[in-house]
């Protein structure tokens, strides 16, 4: 048996059956058919032309036909639903992280009580300089000066060490 690649071309083209009508035309079309057969059948008195029937049936094949209308390769109606779906969207998406969605939620928790030989978290204090005036002054001097290298850096536990390193100038 001989196989061939059918490009993506012909197959993503939607069916014509007659002429340059495809299915979804010819179901809009035949609509108002089906729905007349339905009124006439249905509506007294039964089998027999009536004006509100008329009245009734005019509107919805003008919509139909209306609907059917190819515009830029597409029917009305697919651009009527692709504008419906943009006016329903939501106006604004505003993004939380904090959502309780799919979280667990524990109901039975209860206070977790420290035993009393358990180490507590000490507070930590700030520690004052030993420095008089005359050398803070000397210090904020160094740091003005831009021919003196000045390094923050930090070690493990989150000390903060200050290098002041000052280059004096051969004269």
């Amino acid at each position: 048996m001989k196989q061939t690649v059918v490009p993506a071309q012909v197959t993503t083209v939607e069916d014509r059956i007659v002429g340059d009508l495809g299915i979804s035309q010819m179901v809009l079309l035949a609509l108002p058919v089906l729905a007349a057969g339905v009124v006439f059948t249905v509506l007294p008195p039964a089998l027999h032309v009536t004006l509100y029937k008329l009245l009734f049936l005019a509107p919805f094949t003008v919509l139909c036909a209306t609907l059917a209308i190819r515009i830029k390769g597409k029917i009305v109606l697919f651009w009527v639903i692709v504008r419906a779906r943009y006016n329903l969207r939501a106006q604004y998406y505003v993004f939380n992280k904090n959502t309780i969605a799919h979280r667990e939620l524990y109901n039975n928790t209860k206070a977790v009580e420290l035993p009393e030989d358990a180490p507590r978290k000490v507070a930590l204090q700030r520690q004052h300089s030993s420095l008089t005036t005359a050398e803070i002054i000397r210090t904020f001097e160094a740091i003005d000066n831009p021919s003196a290298k000045l390094a923050f850096t930090t070690d493990k536990k989150g000390k903060l060490y200050v290098r002041i390193t000052e280059v004096k100038q051969e004269s």
